[in-house]
């Protein structure tokens, strides 16, 4: 059991501090009667190994993940499948929360029946983006940001300041980046909100700025090897060198980092966007209990947000977790304070018209 991100003593202990014991008889036979099952749908790397088979083993629940890489595809297919959804938990992102909630796709959470909420640093659990129409829609879990990741034998960390290094002719044919995420940042370079917030009351002038941004991409497009979807694909076009530079989530940068690639990343100076990983309970989703279940254990030590940050390099919400990373775990998550001045968080109140203009613009890009 020495292998175990969260060992049973400290489980246990922690049930029974609270008064929720995960693994009570009582308790298991009200899982077992909804299936003894939970469904979550996250990415790579959300739900670490050894919490997934401990939680199995002590609470008789199994966990069925299936992986997403895109809120776009996430939200369409829940929206599909409504109002008998397949997923119990799934991995929403704060800034798209709006979009759930207004398709009423999401169930507000009952904090009272996650014993170890307090175990979330209150930036996120109750910063002003967690909480809408009063109430909390999500249990922050990770956070990350967007950056410019580069193989430091090629690329110097001078050149990492600024995104027109992405878009330079030196670098033809070895770059990549997700073209949803790069037309906000396109739209800061650009000295816009990417966030469209201030065009709320202006929508002639965010479709302008839209297809602006949309138009520098196609300009562009000569020059990029790959649109990707994933961090997975990203960490592989930087192993096999297909890639030497790239817009990037933190999270898979610095998994590649801590396994001794020769990567660095940068908040380049003329700004970025970080975000906010949560998981959420579905509207209508088919083993509810199941899910508080799962949703309270995963929140129930330092150690299982430190064992996610290690697998997914993004930085842990959860108090205490820096302690459970080693030394180049933790700069692999920090930056310099001069970068950090440069990043904003992503927002959702003019999503409704951002991606209504967005989502187009980056078929079009797709398809030029």
């Amino acid at each position: 059991m020495s292998k175990l991100i969260l060992n049973r003593r400290k489980l246990l202990t922690t049930a029974a501090a609270s008064g929720v014991a995960l693994a009570s008889p009582a308790y298991l036979r009200r899982a077992n009667a909804q299936g003894g099952e939970v469904n979550v749908w996250t990415y790579n790397d959300f739900v670490p190994e050894a919490f997934k088979e401990q939680f199995e083993a002590e609470t008789g629940i199994r966990i069925n993940v299936r992986l997403v890489d895109d809120q776009g595809k996430q939200f369409n297919l829940l929206a599909a499948e409504q109002p008998n959804p397949s997923v119990d938990i799934m991995t929403v992102a704060g800034h798209r929360f709006l979009q759930f909630i207004d398709s009423d796709l999401l169930a507000p959470l009952d904090t009272d029946r996650l014993s170890n909420w307090g175990n979330i640093n209150p930036t996120f659990s109750e910063s002003d983006w967690s909480t809408i129409q009063g109430e909390k829609w999500g249990a922050p879990i990770l956070s990350g940001m967007e950056v410019l990741a580069y193989n430091t034998d090629y690329v110097s960390a001078e050149e990492a300041l600024t995104w027109n290094t992405l878009f330079s002719e030196e670098y033809s044919g070895r770059t990549a980046y997700i073209i949803q995420d790069m037309m906000s940042i396109v739209m800061l370079m650009m000295g816009y909100d990417g966030n469209m917030v201030e065009y709320m009351d202006d929508p002639d002038k965010a479709a302008a700025i839209v297809e602006e941004a949309k138009n520098f991409l196609i300009e562009h497009k000569p020059l990029v090897r790959k649109y990707y979807d994933g961090g997975a694909e990203f960490q592989q076009m930087m192993v096999n060198q297909d890639i030497v530079l790239g817009h990037s989530w933190n999270g898979p940068a610095a998994a590649l980092i801590n396994d001794g690639f020769p990567l660095g990343m940068a908040i380049p100076n003329e700004g970025s966007y970080g975000f906010v990983y949560t998981y959420n309970i579905a509207k209508n989703c088919p083993n509810p209990d199941n899910a508080y279940t799962f949703l309270d254990a995963i929140l129930a030590s330092p150690e299982i947000g430190a064992a996610m940050t290690k697998a997914s390099g993004f930085i842990s919400t959860y108090k205490g977790a820096s302690e459970y990373l080693t030394d180049l775990e933790k700069a692999s998550t920090s930056f310099p304070d001069e970068q950090l001045a440069n990043l904003q968080f992503f927002r959702a109140e003019a999503n409704e018209m951002k991606y209504g203009l967005v989502d187009p613009a980056v078929e079009a890009i797709k398809a030029a």
